[in-house]
């Protein structure tokens, strides 16, 4: 793990970083973290060179990808602007509405498998070691019965995973750097950030906050947050997020069949992130397996982060179609299987046992209640901007609220709310330059911090 540097730049550009190495900072004082004992992670990911000079160079050269990505991953500087501040008013009660960490304990059903599976690892019959790399055979089969009944999706199709985070990180490995890209704009920074790094983008290209070589799909409230496609050129593969992160909106049937549509015209594969399916309260696909024909140009990717307080568990998955086949026929699942059983160890045994458990009856009517919980959050946090006469956008499908500041610069807004109400949100350009102008709020949040948040809110812009 990366040590952390005390001259981190304050500078950051949209979708420009490296996505690994955590660290912690201890005896950091938080409201958004009332449990005793808790500390909050501080994370440091940078591709600047450090400063200390060192008297030996090898003759090896620095591999020229994570030499295009312009600074810090966006979240971990939030942290860092966050630990700033909390320095510089040590007595502020400081609430975290930025980053997407939830924050209400996992329900005890999934707790006490998790515990069960735990103790069992100490006498001989309870004992396992490795297990399957694409995870065990009854929660692969738990999870295609749950979340793709009636869609073709079967147990050999689905690969359990440490999360959806870092699937995206080995589907890129699996496409290579020759593929070309798209992304929604904005976006969720770990694609673009991914991308750089594996060699698929040009330089970045400051006059117009872009790498070279992305398609980025403009998102916008006008296009309803679904990119005209017939102004976007064909890619290899194309990311899609729905309901999409930053944004909260859910891309309709009507949208995602376009989207199939385009794809299959193109040749393209859709990688789709279904991470916050179960926070759809409409009619809005929450597959995209649910569009006839997706088997054959998409791939889902998930998790149970949002759904049950796994980020710190850490357990996701992702379904590819025995239909899904390159342009010689190959399929692209066994390719990743090849992937996983070189690059993985297989999911924590104890995190599947929790897996399970969040896929039982009882399981899944307590994450519909966390779910439940982060929503009235949202309907609280969008109430207010409402009332306030901002322009609102999201939160009925997902934990996210979407708020625009015209003419204004969202670090700008981000650093004035931060300095005078203490409370941490998200620039909208650090998902990307669509995003500028705009500020995510994050509904994970403990009750009585979002109440107060707002009532903060409301001080400053009354």
């Amino acid at each position: 793990m990366s040590a952390i540097h005390q001259n981190l730049s304050t500078a950051i550009s949209s979708s420009a970083s490296t996505f690994l190495g955590y660290n912690n900072l201890k005896n950091i004082k938080s409201s958004n973290v009332s449990l005793p004992g808790r500390n909050s992670g501080v994370v440091k990911c940078v591709s600047s060179p450090s400063a200390e000079k060192t008297a030996y160079k090898t003759k090896v050269s620095r591999n020229e990808n994570l030499a295009k990505l312009q600074a810090g991953y966006l979240f971990p500087e939030i942290a860092r602007r966050r630990t700033a501040h909390m320095s510089k008013y040590p007595d502020a009660q400081v609430i975290s509405l930025g980053i997407g960490d939830t924050t209400e304990p996992i329900p005890e059903v999934i707790t006490s498998a998790m515990s069960k599976r735990s103790y069992a690892l100490s006498t001989v019959d309870g004992y396992s070691g490795y297990g399957a790399e694409q995870g065990e055979k009854q929660l692969r089969a738990a999870i295609a019965s749950t979340y793709y009944a009636d869609l073709g999706i079967e147990e050999e199709d689905i690969f359990v995973s440490d999360g959806a985070k870092s699937d995206i990180s080995r589907l890129q490995v699996l496409f290579g750097s020759n593929v070309t890209m798209a992304v929604q704009d904005p976006s969720y920074p770990a694609y673009v950030d991914s991308s750089v790094i594996l060699g698929q983008t040009g330089q970045f290209q400051k006059e117009v906050e872009k790498y070279g070589n992305i398609e980025y799909m403009r998102c916008t409230p006008e296009n309803g947050f679904f990119p005209d496609l017939s102004t976007v050129r064909r890619t290899d593969i194309i990311f899609f997020c729905s309901p999409n992160n930053p944004t909260g909106y859910a891309a309709s049937r009507e949208q995602l069949t376009k989207l199939v549509q385009f794809a299959k015209e193109n040749g393209s594969i859709i990688v789709y992130d279904s991470a916050y399916a179960m926070y759809v309260s409409d009619d809005s696909p929450r597959s995209i397996f649910e569009i006839p024909g997706a088997k054959e140009v998409a791939l889902e990717v998930s998790s149970f982060s949002k759904y049950a307080g796994f980020t710190g568990v850490r357990l996701g998955w992702t379904a590819i179609p025995k239909e899904l086949v390159y342009s010689d026929g190959f399929p692209v699942a066994k390719d990743f299987n090849r992937i996983v059983c070189t690059c993985f160890n297989g999911a924590s045994n104890i995190a599947q046992a929790g897996g399970l458990a969040c896929v039982s009856a009882e399981g899944i009517k307590a994450m519909h209640e966390v779910v439940g919980f982060y929503k009235e959050n949202t309907a609280i946090i969008v109430d207010t901007f409402n009332s306030l006469g901002f322009k609102v956008y999201g939160g009925k499908n997902a934990p996210y609220v979407w708020v625009h500041f015209p003419g204004q610069s969202s670090w700008d807004v981000f650093s004035e709310i931060l300095e005078k109400t203490h409370v941490v949100t998200t620039p909208g350009s650090g998902f990307g330059p669509g995003g500028e102008g705009f500020i995510r709020v994050s509904a994970f949040g403990h009750r009585e911090n979002v109440l107060e948040a707002c009532r903060r809110f409301k001080q400053l812009y009354k």
